[in-house]
């Protein structure tokens, strides 16, 4: 059922909301990475002088360059490690619409539901960056002590935060926060398998890159198939009322 549903996802990534979500997560992401870089680049610029005398080198002229040069490639290479969870956070705002896609696609007869404002998805998208951050530095010391099992220490944390924060968020747009969290503790071993086949394309580059948006959307699936077994409904059409407002 996980796979079925991630295929599903995967067949859909033509269509053009999915398309959109995409390069808008790409391009911040992208955007926001490049100002970081510049802003520290401005800065060596303002604290380093362009002329100073070094302990058995003498006048040097070219400090800031060098640490301008470094900087760039600090940043290019701690971008291998950011730009997927900083993407899957600015997909978070945009989340809606891949949800709402693959709904007018696999699932038409739902009623239709209130966007979620925008203050309570910036919310949780930085959270979720925060503890996708967090979670992964303290894993990063425990790979020295797991050796050969560390990509699965790997898929394991991530699948485990992917699972549970793409799930919330969209089972939230029929739920609520309530009714989405009592429904992803039901089935949190479930959330957690289909979230792990979700962070195994994460140790490949480039594919990497399109996880935020297939996971949005294989959740979308999953949220649907979970909420008809848990009401007994074989069909994830029917049986919807309105949606909470809160």
């Amino acid at each position: 059922m996980i796979l079925s549903d991630f295929l599903k996802a995967l067949a859909q990534l033509s269509d053009p909301r999915f398309r959109r979500v995409l390069f808008l997560g790409l391009g911040l992401t992208v955007a926001l990475l490049l100002g970081v870089t510049l802003v520290f680049i401005a800065l060596i610029g303002w604290l380093v002088p362009e002329g100073m005398v070094l302990p058995l080198i003498g006048e040097v002229h070219w400090l800031g360059e060098l640490l301008s040069f470094a900087t760039v490639g600090l940043m290019i290479f701690l971008s291998t490690f950011l730009m997927v969870p900083v993407a899957s956070a600015f997909t978070g705002l945009f989340l809606d619409d891949v949800a709402q896609a693959v709904e007018d696609r696999h699932y038409p007869n739902l009623p239709p539901v209130p966007r979620i404002g925008w203050y309570e998805i910036f919310r949780d998208s930085v959270n979720f960056f925060g503890v996708l951050i967090a979670v992964n530095l303290v894993a990063l010391v425990l790979y020295f002590f797991v050796g050969p099992f560390t990509p699965v220490l790997f898929w394991a944390v991530n699948g485990l935060l992917l699972g549970r924060e793409y799930f919330q968020m969209v089972a939230m747009r029929r739920l609520g926060r309530k009714g989405a969290t009592a429904l992803r503790n039901k089935y949190w071993l479930r959330i957690w398998l289909a979230g792990t086949l979700m962070a195994i394309p994460l140790s490949v580059p480039i594919v990497n890159l399109l996880v935020p948006v297939l996971g949005a959307a294989t959740f979308t699936h999953q949220f649907h198939r979970l909420q008809a077994r848990s009401s007994g409904s074989a069909d994830p059409d029917r049986g919807w009322k309105s949606p909470p407002t809160g």
